[in-house]
């Protein structure tokens, strides 16, 4: 039996196996499975340390499970296996060309939105958001305005380069993180250099587009 708390009123209910050795620990303590929202308030930046949760929450919970920094920095893939041909509800650190290989050819896009009844994770116009108003695709700085870079074409421009080599998966670890330095700046405008859409890049451009749409923020 499956609570109804965990299926968000709907009739499907995503299943995450952990690969991280310390959450494989604490569910053979527990001795079940366990149901938890992201460690993050609802449309902002995504965790990827505990210390991105303690500024989050401050004194709004007792204990955080140290575990050291995420290794792939997105949110999972969610794949829905529901119908005759499963569908990408959202991107993540396994690239759609993987998951094809196994499934075969895969539904959706990194462009589903669903601001009404979304069936999963992330699927909202607005998410993933500082505070600052993000810019996407700017070649170059303007004025006042914390840069994120991405490739060796940006050195010495960027406030925080996601990888100086263009490799997408040191991006991808490193994305929220930069989001998180952008607002302890004080950041009111972030740009942000072009990112290929290909591969985990998809999973990247997904996160910042919802990044950069107009949203209201948690009091």
């Amino acid at each position: 039996p499956i609570s109804d708390l965990a299926c968000a009123g709907l009739r499907t209910v995503a299943l995450r196996v952990p690969s991280h050795s310390m959450a494989r620990e604490l569910i053979r303590t527990i001795g079940a499975g366990i149901v938890a929202p992201s460690a993050n308030k609802s449309g902002r930046i995504s965790p990827t340390r505990s210390a991105h949760v303690a500024d989050q929450f401050e004194n709004e919970i007792d204990l955080i499970l140290e575990g050291g920094d995420c290794q792939h920095g997105l949110e999972s893939t969610i794949i829905d296996m529901t119908g005759d041909i499963p569908v990408i509800c959202r991107p993540g650190p396994l690239a759609r060309q993987d998951v094809e290989a196994i499934t075969g050819p895969l539904a959706g896009s990194a462009a589903t939105i669903n601001d009404t009844r979304p069936n999963a994770p992330g699927q909202l116009t607005s998410h993933y958001a500082p505070q600052g108003t993000v810019r996407l695709n700017r070649t170059c700085k303007r004025n006042g305005a914390f840069y994120i870079g991405f490739g060796a074409a940006y050195d010495g421009l960027a406030d925080v380069n996601l990888s100086r080599s263009g490799d997408l998966i040191e991006a991808a670890a490193g994305l929220f993180s930069a989001l998180h330095a952008a607002d302890a700046a004080g950041a009111k405008f972030i740009d942000i250099a072009p990112i290929p859409n290909q591969g985990i890049g998809e999973a990247i451009c997904d996160r910042l587009t919802r990044a950069a749409a107009p949203q209201a923020h948690d009091g």
